[in-house]
C-alpha cells in the first residue's frame, strides 16, 4: 500500500470486507489514526489499533532517557486511538495500562 494514499487503504478495507472480514485492523497505528478514523466512518466492522513495536520502543527510550512521562504519554496514546475510533488496541503496552488503570 502507498502510505500517503488513504483512498487506497480505504480500497483495501473494501477488499477485505468482501472476503469475509469479521474485524479490520490498522497497523501501525500511530501513524494512521486518520485512517482509522476513515475506516470507522465507512464500516460498521469492529476496528482494531495494532500499536506496533516501533512505537511502543520509542516511547520506552524516550521515557528511559527522561524525555517524557511514560505514562502520561502512553495514556495519551491510547485515548486518541479510542477517540480515532478503534474499538480494540493491541499494545505491548497493555501490561502497564492494566496496572494504571487499577
Amino acid at each position: 500500500m502507498d502510505p500517503p494514499n488513504g483512498t487506497e487503504a480505504l480500497k483495501e478495507i473494501q477488499l477485505d470486507i468482501a472476503q469475509g472480514a469479521d474485524m479490520l485492523m490498522v497497523k501501525p497505528a500511530l501513524a494512521y489514526m486518520d485512517i482509522i478514523w476513515r475506516v470507522k466512518e465507512a464500516t460498521n466492522l469492529p476496528i482494531a489499533a495494532y500499536n506496533v513495536s516501533g512505537e511502543y520502543s520509542m516511547i520506552k527510550a524516550a521515557a528511559l532517557n527522561g524525555w517524557i512521562d511514560e505514562q502520561k504519554v502512553v495514556m495519551e496514546t491510547m485515548t486518541s486511538f479510542k477517540r480515532a475510533g478503534t474499538d480494540l488496541i493491541l499494545t505491548y503496552h497493555a501490561k502497564d495500562v492494566a496496572r494504571w488503570l487499577q
